[in-house]
């Protein structure tokens, strides 16, 4: 693997730091806060909802700057917005840690897109293994985003406000060594040159639908569950350390298939692999529901962990057969605005529904959108077996 996806797979690995401690901690210090116990995740949706705002930005500054500058932007916007969350927890504001983190949706948008990038940095053969050892990348981001919000905890006297002025350091590690990662140049703009089919055209082919829902589902499940488990933890009277280990073991379970999800999607395809996923998924919310034990949230969370990336890393790979090289900036961008929007709602719901229903109707609730997945994945197969037959 060349240096520059090296390069990207560390800034992965922090871009994931980032979100592992916001996941971990946005929902207590946003419960400790709140006006109303049901609002203690609207951090957590900030976050997403910034993210799905920022999007149509974003595809806009990759195109005109490119990837270098549009992801230290982003980096920046980072800095500024843990610092804000750190003033907010300090000032005990609970609308400016909203605020705040709707500002940091701005990166996650463009940290949404080093998948993509690592695809550009590969030969044409490569990509699917370089799309899945970037996210592998992530795999540091479940070491040391639990460590970091556990040890930073306690440094000042308004819990976690110590993790939010690390994330500010970990956004400078990370725009120093984006400074090295080498990008394809952007192309110059020609006159009359053909920028591409219109984005309604694109979104109406059955692949792109398909990656779509895929990913937007996907991640859906994944933040719906993981989201609220530092909460269930809490309720069911473990300790912040218990629900940092389950968060850790479901980071690694993200991101540690990473090193072989491209090998396997190229041996068995990109609809097995992620056909798996959502077995994967079902397997997890039986487990949940099966008791609230530590080691049932650790194992359901591990298994959801790979359940999604067997569904994003496929959905990634599967989008790369939607859109042409002059079309990429649009085309992720509207994926990406549906992961966002499909999270946001994922957010706000887990907060309500865990605080209002429990664990247990949070988990059933997720069979629906597993078992759309499953739908999209059954009929993509059924168009391409028809289509082989015809020819």
């Amino acid at each position: 693997m060349n240096k520059n996806l090296w390069l990207l797979a560390a800034a992965q690995g922090l871009f994931l730091t980032n979100n592992v401690v916001f996941i971990a901690i946005n929902g207590l210090v946003g419960l400790s806060l709140a006006p109303l116990g049901w609002m203690a995740t609207l951090p957590v949706m900030g976050y997403v909802v910034g993210g799905a705002l920022s999007t149509p930005l974003v595809a806009r500054t990759q195109s005109v700057w490119g990837r270098q500058v549009s992801f230290q932007i982003g980096l920046a916007v980072a800095l500024l917005s843990a610092l804000l969350c750190f003033w907010a927890a300090i000032d005990r504001n609970f609308w400016l840690l909203v605020a705040a983190t709707v500002v940091a949706g701005y990166y996650s948008a463009n940290g949404q897109l080093y998948r993509f990038a690592a695809a550009e940095l590969s030969a044409p053969a490569f990509r699917e293994k370089a799309v899945s050892l970037v996210l592998a990348g992530g795999l540091a981001g479940a070491v040391l985003g639990p460590n970091l919000a556990s040890r930073t905890r306690s440094l000042f006297e308004v819990p976690f406000a110590g993790a939010y002025l690390a994330l500010a350091l970990v956004a400078l590690l990370s725009m120093l060594l984006m400074a090295f990662v080498k990008f394809p140049p952007v192309p110059p703009k020609q006159a009359g040159a053909d920028s591409g089919r219109p984005l309604s055209q694109i979104m109406r082919q059955p692949v792109f639908i398909v990656a779509t829902a895929g990913a937007a589902l996907g991640y859906g499940v994944m933040n719906l569950l993981m989201a609220a488990t530092p909460l269930a933890m809490d309720v069911c009277g473990f300790a912040f350390d218990d629900a940092a280990l389950v968060l850790e073991w479901h980071v690694i379970g993200m991101f540690a298939p990473g090193f072989f999800t491209g090998h396997l999607i190229k041996r068995f395809g990109v609809l097995t692999i992620m056909g798996v996923g959502v077995v994967l998924n079902i397997a997890c919310i039986a487990i949940a529901l099966s008791g609230v034990e530590l080691h049932q949230f650790l194992i359901a969370l591990f298994l959801l962990g790979v359940g999604w990336n067997f569904l994003f890393t496929g959905s990634t790979t599967l989008s790369l057969q939607a859109y042409r090289p002059e079309e990429k900036d649009r085309a992720q961008g509207a994926i990406n605005f549906f992961v966002f929007a499909t999270m946001a709602v994922t957010s706000f719901a887990s907060g309500a529904l865990v605080t209002t229903q429990g664990w247990q109707w949070l988990n059933i609730g997720s069979l629906v959108p597993v078992a759309l997945t499953g739908v999209a994945l059954l009929w993509l197969a059924w168009l391409r077996r028809q289509s082989q037959n015809a020819a």
